[in-house]
Formats: C-alpha cells, structure tokens, sequence
C-alpha cells in the first residue's frame, strides 16, 4: 500500500502519500497504521522523518496516536446529522421516505458511475461479495445477508471513484448501520424480500460489470423503490395486526362466560 517517496521535502512527501490513501477510501477510519519501523521501511524514510510526518496528519485530525497501540486513522466520516437531528428522525418515521429518497438519487448516481469507473479489482470485489450473498441465502443466515448488505453498497460507492460521493454514501451507511431509519430485520421477514433483495443485487453488479450505466442506474433505483415499498407494507401489516389484537382482545373479555 505505502511506496518509496520523494527525498525533496521527505516528511511532505509522506504526508501527502498517507492523505491520498485516506482521501481515496484505501485508509478508511479506524484502520491502524503499520509499525513504525515497518511503515518507515516501506516508505524509505528515517524513523525521525516518518515520526514529523505523523505529527503533522495529527495536528491536521487525520490520524490519531493511542498510547501503547499505535497509530489510527481517526473517525472521519463524522455524522451526516447532528445527533438532536438524528433523535427527531427516529421520532418521526415519516422522514424515512426522504432518506429512502436521497438514497436513491447518490446511489443511481454512483452505480451509473461505477458502470463506467469500475476498475477489474473493484469488478472481483462486488462477484466476491454477491458470491458470498448467495450462499448466505442458501444457508439462511440473516446476520450475515445483512452485513454483506451493507458491503455491496460500499463496494458500489468505492467503484465509483469519486471521493467526495464515497464519503457521503460512508457517512449516509453508517445511519444504515445503526438501524436509525428502519429495522432490516422487519425487511428480511418479508416473504419474498430475501429473494427479491439478492436478485436486485446480482442486477446491480451485472450492468456495472456489462458498463451499462443507464441499465446500472435504473437497477439501483429499483432497489430502493423495493425496500421503501416493501417496508410500507410490512409497517402497515403490523398497524392491522395489533389493531386487530386489541380487537379480539375487547371481544375476549366482552364474551359471556359459561
């Protein structure tokens, strides 16, 4: 990953190295910087230099030193929201359709882009993934559906190459992750959606490998459209449920007793 660098203005040299990776999505937060020995090796500078090197991606908040466990890149992807922001979100379901809405127009986007962008390594990073989807599917395992979710849009937004659009979509997965707008769980009990949500994602992949942008566009857009429908429906089976419980529950102690 590091390479040798430029003896003019060594420490510069690292430092602009190490901020391109960050930058480019190849160092992404939490990852842990090799040894120092190790890292000035790979770089091929002295240990004094690399050391002025990371002071300065410190002092610049990019990485951050733990006592006794080396060296981080900090959490940069930061929240998309504030969390006061967050909060009223989860207090307010309805504004699930304008996150399933934005969703739809970065994803579209990056996925048109990807199709065009995608380089071979990105290629056999989504077949792996897919690949790894459907023998999740076959052997039943949610966890494992739901995670690999979540990797094929990175994936997705990684093979677009354009950073600003990678960070935003990081910073949108991780809300996703953290189950603010919806339960995947709720999503997966659907019938029909384990099925459903594998196809859509073998369609994704394959325009982006065919390099049909269009055709990877329109896929991604129907993607969100499923899971937002989808969604819908489940929430409202469930309001008809438990009306219907509370219903039968009035019936039960109205009834006369023998």
């Amino acid at each position: 990953m590091f390479r040798p660098v430029s003896h003019q203005k060594t420490a510069l040299s690292a430092v602009e190295q190490i901020e391109d990776l960050i930058l480019k999505g190849v160092l992404q937060s939490g990852d842990r910087l090799p040894a120092e020995r190790e890292l000035a090796e790979q770089m091929t500078v002295s240990r004094p230099v690399l050391r002025d090197a990371l002071k300065i991606l410190e002092e610049r908040h990019l990485v951050e030193a733990r006592r006794g466990g080396g060296t981080f890149v900090a959490d940069l992807i930061g929240p998309i929201f504030s969390e006061p922001v967050v909060q009223l979100i989860a207090r307010h379901p309805t504004a699930k359709n304008d996150y399933f809405e934005f969703r739809r127009g970065i994803e579209g986007q990056a996925a048109a882009l990807a199709a065009t962008r995608a380089a071979p390594t990105d290629l056999e990073r989504l077949d792996d993934i897919v690949d790894q989807m459907k023998v999740a599917h076959e052997l039943g395992e949610l966890a494992t559906e739901s995670r690999l979710d979540v990797a094929f849009h990175h994936a997705v937004g990684e093979a677009a190459h354009n950073v600003v659009l990678l960070h935003t979509l990081r910073s949108c997965y991780r809300l996703l992750e953290n189950g603010v707008f919806y339960n995947r769980g709720r999503l997966y009990h659907h019938p029909t959606a384990r099925v459903e949500l594998l196809a859509q994602h073998v369609a994704i992949a394959a325009a982006i490998r065919a390099g049909d942008a269009d055709g990877a566009r329109k896929a991604s857009e129907e993607h969100i459209d499923y899971v937002c429908g989808t969604l819908a429906e489940a929430e409202d089976l469930d309001q008809r449920e438990q009306l219907a419980g509370l219903r039968h529950l009035k019936t039960d102690k109205t009834k006369p007793r023998s």
